[in-house]
């Protein structure tokens, strides 16, 4: 064999060496598996573990006290009766007699209170409105025992004499103040029937607060 046979054959020799080789290498790569996935130490230590579709939390869980802040109420009478003021008490009427409880209705009913006992005293013998029924004074000059029994009685008698009808619908409607007014003036209320409006006033009525003793506190 001469010399360049022989060179020729040797780099034949190195060529398929090198083909077998990359064909062995490439054939271990596919060959070896994937390393298995690590796992999530936090996972595994924590005891709650989020998925996808909830929360799984350990039966050895503590929950901590949670914190509300702290609230309190009291009923529509109470809250009046703790106000204690002319307003307060014609609330409690319109509450006593089932009407709404509206800045008109109460406007119209503290210029009534006003027409029977100024402001100053509005809660004079117990009866801001002196009213004769259930006070045992006739003509509106009887008593109470306090303030709240006067609240149930005025709504009564508001409630059940035919002579008030209209008082009552306006009332219930909470209709313009001067409806109602009007229907005030025109009621066996007042035998004066207010001078037919003439000794009314339309004025705010200030805020005054009566004395614990008349809500029988």
């Amino acid at each position: 064999m001469g010399t360049a046979t022989r060179g020729r054959a040797a780099r034949h020799g190195l060529f398929a060496a090198a083909t077998m080789l990359g064909a062995f290498l490439l054939a271990a790569t596919f060959a070896i598996a994937p390393p298995p996935p690590v796992a999530d130490a936090s996972a595994s230590e924590n005891p709650a573990v989020i998925g996808e579709q909830g929360l799984t939390v350990s039966a050895d869980a503590v929950l901590g006290d949670v914190a509300r802040d702290a609230y309190g109420a009291t009923a529509g009478r109470d809250t009046y009766i703790q106000g204690g003021t002319n307003h307060d008490w014609a609330k409690l009427v319109l509450l006593d007699a089932g009407w709404p409880v509206t800045d008109s209705n109460v406007a119209v009913f503290t210029r009534w209170m006003r027409q029977e006992n100024g402001p100053p005293d509005w809660w004079n013998r117990n009866n801001p409105l002196n009213n004769g029924y259930g006070s045992g004074g006739g003509s509106g000059l009887g008593s109470y025992d306090t303030l709240v029994t006067a609240a149930e009685m005025a709504a009564e008698n508001l409630l059940n004499h035919s002579g008030y009808a209209d008082i009552r619908a306006g009332f219930a409607a909470s209709a313009p103040t001067a409806q109602i007014e009007a229907a005030i003036w025109a009621s066996p209320w007042a035998t004066s029937h207010y001078g037919n409006g003439s000794h009314w006033s339309q004025t705010p009525v200030p805020v005054v607060q009566a004395p614990a003793s008349a809500w029988g506190r």
